[in-house]
């Protein structure tokens, strides 16, 4: 059974009715402030924010919020660990420095998760090339490649059950398991290009290189409830500065 071509949920979510150049913009806002601070604060209180979202983005139990976040949380703990074991702190400072640096991957990554959890990829182009005035060629061109995507894990699975049928297995040597592992991702990298060639193919000949202007069926609107949903973080991101002031924490990287 073939993965749907589908990302984000199902079923609509409170998190979705928020455009999604809304939702990008608060996450431009949100980059700004945790890339320039270089304290443990300011992204402990975007974080907190950002948490208290995951129930609107439809991620309610502990499963699904580990089934979208476990990259992401393996990222932090390994940045991390590498500023703690190769950082020029020693004690208890390497450990704080490990520790904003984590929290802050995880901070900067997270509104991704949650606008992917609540955003069909279709309204996710149409508002790009609205309002945004996003070149349709790229944005439904990005489309295209996005509803793949699902596919790449079930063709991975393909491919490594074909390989054990014909008896090809890697057993205990780790040699061996790398030399499989390359060769499957050589096969599913080949097979990704040649679908891509072909849906390039398809897209052209449907139009969509054409250079005429594009109307949108769909259309997509501005409501006041997504001005407030910015205003939203740009107070969650001047909180967090305030704070972190006010506690003597705040420290700019670039400072």
């Amino acid at each position: 059974m073939t993965a749907p071509l589908t990302l984000g949920p199902a079923r609509e979510v409170p998190l979705s009715a928020i455009n999604p150049v809304a939702q990008l913009s608060a996450i431009a806002v949100l980059t700004v402030v945790l890339l320039v601070s270089g304290d443990l604060v300011t992204p402990s209180v975007v974080l907190a924010a950002e948490l208290a979202l995951l129930p609107a983005a439809g991620l309610t139990t502990p499963r699904s919020i580990l089934h979208r976040t476990w990259p992401l949380l393996l990222s932090a703990a390994g940045v991390a660990w590498v500023n703690v074991a190769f950082g020029t702190l020693d004690g208890a400072a390497a450990w704080l420095s490990g520790a904003t640096w984590g929290l802050r991957v995880i901070a900067l990554a997270l509104p991704g998760v949650l606008l992917v959890s609540s955003t069909d990829p279709v309204r996710l182009a149409d508002a790009l090339t609205l309002h945004w005035r996003v070149s349709t060629r790229f944005a439904y061109g990005a489309l295209a490649a996005l509803r793949l995507v699902p596919l790449l894990a079930t063709e991975w699975q393909t491919i490594r059950l074909a390989r054990r049928a014909r008896g090809v297995d890697a057993g205990a040597s780790p040699g061996a398991r790398l030399r499989l592992f390359a060769g499957t991702a050589f096969a599913l990298l080949v097979g990704a290009i040649r679908r891509g060639s072909r849906l390039a193919t398809a897209m052209d000949a449907r139009g969509f290189d054409c250079g005429v202007p594009r109307s949108n069926a769909r259309g997509s609107a501005l409501h006041r409830r997504d001005t407030w949903f910015v205003v939203g973080a740009v107070v969650v991101c001047a909180s967090a500065v305030t704070l972190s002031v006010q506690t003597g924490h705040w420290s700019p990287v670039f400072g």
